[in-house]
């Protein structure tokens, strides 16, 4: 235990306890949250306009942070889960790492699909079991969000500092990619040894990039909604790129079985196209409103307000 811990008589008054004691003793409280990896998230009322805070269980996954909107397992979404719906940008108090105090960010709540959100949160239940019992005692499937350091409305440096990791993510894959045609169009026998390794490697790092993106996208679209035509072009083109994925990573285990695979310089030609043609679009699209020139360089005028 550390700090005395209020018995509440209602759900505002534990919840009220619970965010005195967390921010007195360093993100630390007592009680049945006792060493619990712990949270304080504020949304906007989607009626009311005023700010609630409300204390959350959270998993740690690298720059995101995850939330997952159980509500002890009843059958209706909590009403924080409803207000960040209306507006994404939240605010968040959540322990250093290493226990030295509160770090308190503004951030975008984006909320996860799909197997992504299935991954996570089938994690969280192997972690919490609690979770995984919420989720067992109803038929509403629990929502699970990321809570991102990604805020650019407001904050310019933060936008281009953005789309100069976009450009920088953009160069490194076309250079892979190059090197990876030029093996490719070598004999067969003269190829690297490590080639099919290195064109899954490749697969696995676009990849991830297009996971990274799909999370930056939810906070370029909260900032600058006027965007939201251009960013679902984008989506449906990662889909495309997914497919093409995945042929390239068929013909890579097939040459890691010693298999000849005629096809391989082809198939990279034509994804390295797509990729050039995407990643043009993207960065024309997306560059002048984060605030910068095609070369990375700040731009005449700032990004544009939300």
């Amino acid at each position: 235990m550390t700090g005395q811990h209020t018995e509440p008589t209602t759900p505002a008054e534990w919840n009220q306890a619970v965010i005195r004691e967390f921010r007195a003793n360093r993100g630390r409280v007592g009680g049945m949250f006792e060493g619990a990896d712990l949270l304080l998230l504020t949304t906007q009322g989607r009626r009311s306009g005023l700010s609630h805070t409300t204390p959350l269980g959270y998993l740690r996954e690298g720059h995101r942070l995850l939330v997952f909107a159980s509500n002890a397992g009843q059958d209706t979404h909590p009403f924080w889960y409803h207000n960040l719906l209306a507006s994404p940008r939240v605010t968040v108090e959540v322990p250093y790492e290493d226990a030295s105090g509160i770090e308190e960010f503004t951030g975008t709540a984006v909320l996860l699909e799909g197997e992504e959100r299935d991954r996570l949160y089938a994690l969280q239940g192997e972690r919490v079991p609690a979770y995984a019992a919420y989720q067992a005692g109803t038929e509403r499937v629990i929502p699970v969000v990321a809570l991102l350091r990604l805020d650019f409305a407001g904050d310019p440096e933060r936008a281009r500092a953005a789309g100069r990791q976009l450009l920088a993510a953009h160069a490194d894959l076309r250079a892979v990619i190059a090197a990876l045609r030029g093996d490719a169009a070598l004999p067969a026998g003269a190829r690297p040894a490590g080639l099919a390794a290195h064109c899954l490697g490749f697969c696995a790092a676009l990849g991830t990039h297009h996971d990274g993106e799909g999370t930056a996208f939810a906070a370029i679209e909260a900032a600058y909604p006027e965007l939201k035509p251009t960013l679902d072009q984008l989506r449906e083109e990662h889909r495309g790129v997914v497919a093409a994925l995945r042929t390239v990573e068929s013909l890579a285990h097939r040459i890691a079985r010693g298999e000849e695979v005629p096809t391989l310089r082809a198939e990279l030609d034509t994804l390295a196209a797509d990729l050039d043609r995407h990643f043009a679009f993207e960065e024309a699209e997306l560059l002048p409103t984060l605030g910068l020139d095609p070369s990375g360089r700040s731009a005449a005028s700032e990004p544009r307000p939300s």
